[in-house]
């Protein structure tokens, strides 16, 4: 029998928008023996008392310690509890749930990581300016070209990964935040021969709440990359949906 799919939700401040997407992801996974995990950073909005009252696990943080640490704990919660399966989902709303059961059969079967693609054909973004389309699809391309990696989507955050690949990139040794943490991740991934697949999906504008992008974010990517490239081993060949 399949073994449990853990979903982990980092949030701060997501009140307005935590309720819809705890629901609609456990529409998703109805047919899966599942549990949501809330990593909330004391968030002044009460969201981590939201997360309570629907019935969500919720680890509390005394601060808000950046989503890397967030994930962080919440991969070590879930693979401590069982998992099988361990997803990752924004809790703003710019993540389509539905598209999680997909992406749990493929992890179940090829794959080792499976990513949802934000520039692979079928993938889009809705609500985003030109410029800002262009920002994002310079951060990738940029990293794609100094990692010599095949992935499109480097800095996508909905990601479905198999416990023993999480165990085998050692993601408590992760000390990047934001954008970088996406791309140290999958980069790991592909440094140790695991089975990355993207598949895609639309990515829309957050709903409600204020973007965490900082300038502090971009900056640390942009110096994460080379140092992610010199430490790096031969990749091996990701695969394709």
């Amino acid at each position: 029998m399949p073994g449990p799919v853990w979903l982990i939700l980092p949030t701060y401040d997501e009140a307005a928008s935590l309720a819809a997407v705890v629901a609609a992801a456990r529409a998703a996974l109805a047919g899966e023996d599942h549990q949501v995990l809330v990593v909330d950073d004391a968030s002044p909005d009460g969201t981590g008392t939201v997360a309570e009252r629907l019935g969500a696990e919720v680890l509390h943080r005394p601060a808000k310690l950046g989503l890397g640490s967030a994930y962080v704990a919440g991969f070590a919660h879930a693979l401590s509890a069982g998992a099988e399966l361990v997803c990752q989902l924004d809790a703003d709303g710019s993540h389509d749930p539905a598209a999680l059961p997909g992406m749990l059969a493929l992890a179940r079967g090829s794959a080792d990581l499976v990513l949802g693609s934000r520039y692979v054909p079928g993938g889009g973004i809705v609500g985003w300016n030109p410029a800002r389309r262009a920002v994002s699809r310079a951060g990738c391309v940029y990293a794609r070209a100094v990692l010599r990696v095949p992935v499109r989507d480097l800095t996508g955050g909905m990601k479905v990964w198999r416990a023993d690949a999480l165990r085998a990139i050692d993601a408590a040794g992760v000390r990047s935040q934001g954008y970088a943490f996406q791309i140290e991740l999958t980069h790991r991934a592909l440094q140790r021969g695991l089975r990355v697949v993207e598949v895609p999906i639309v990515f829309r504008e957050r709903s409600g709440g204020t973007s965490k992008m900082t300038p502090r974010i971009a900056l640390e990517a942009a110096w994460v990359v080379p140092a992610l490239r010199s430490s790096s081993r031969p990749v091996m060949p990701k695969l394709r949906a």
